[in-house]
């Protein structure tokens, strides 16, 4: 198991960063707010969790060790695979993840793409006891602080990783004027970017 990452980080891509550990460039996957956080930062400390499968080998990383439990516990369910525990972790925080099982909302948990009605009642029907007895805590920082950015540079980090998730260009755009719109938005591009996927699941 590869716990952490720490280096140079030579590339940022929309969901993944390439962090240089002892000269060898690791190709980490991450959520789009993750990866923007990285940018700009020269040095980056990375939990990370090693995905092993026949054909490959799959490098994830988080912000801190929190959202990398919360990664591994939610593919403990049928049908979640390490790609839509990503996915969660895109659209929520791991507290917002966490809260939303605790409470059966399903409306929360359809929001993360390729998560229907039925995946989002076995969630909750197979973590939520599990969730409970944990208690739901407060979301705790650690690792890497998301970039902080304004104006067209904040929108456009935003737009970036929305189109990268898949929605258009138009949708994006929407969803981050209605953002902006709503008042006092986000400074922060991992804030922005849940606040524009909340819009974009309404």
């Amino acid at each position: 198991m590869i716990a952490s990452v720490r280096g140079p980080v030579l590339h940022v891509g929309l969901d993944h960063v390439v962090v240089e550990v002892g000269g060898v460039g690791l190709h980490v996957l991450t959520t789009p707010a993750t990866a923007a956080g990285c940018s700009g930062t020269g040095e980056v400390t990375l939990a990370t969790t090693l995905v092993v499968r026949e054909e490959s080998l799959t490098l994830y990383g988080f912000d801190g060790t929190e959202a990398r439990s919360l990664f591994e516990q939610v593919q403990t369910v049928s049908g979640v695979g390490p790609r839509l525990a990503l996915a969660m972790l895109s659209v929520h925080s791991p507290d917002g993840v966490r809260q939303a099982i605790a409470g059966g909302d399903l409306a929360a948990l359809t929001k993360v793409p390729g998560i229907g009605k039925k995946g989002a009642e076995r969630i909750v029907l197979e973590l939520k006891d599990k969730i409970l007895a944990m208690g739901v805590e407060p979301s705790i920082g650690g690792g890497t602080p998301a970039a902080r950015a304004s104006g067209d540079q904040l929108g456009g980090q935003v737009h970036e990783a929305l189109v990268g998730l898949g929605w258009s260009g138009k949708q994006a755009d929407d969803a981050i004027e209605r953002v902006r719109a709503a008042g006092q938005p986000p400074t922060v591009v991992s804030e922005f970017l849940r606040a524009a996927l909340r819009e974009l699941g309404r």
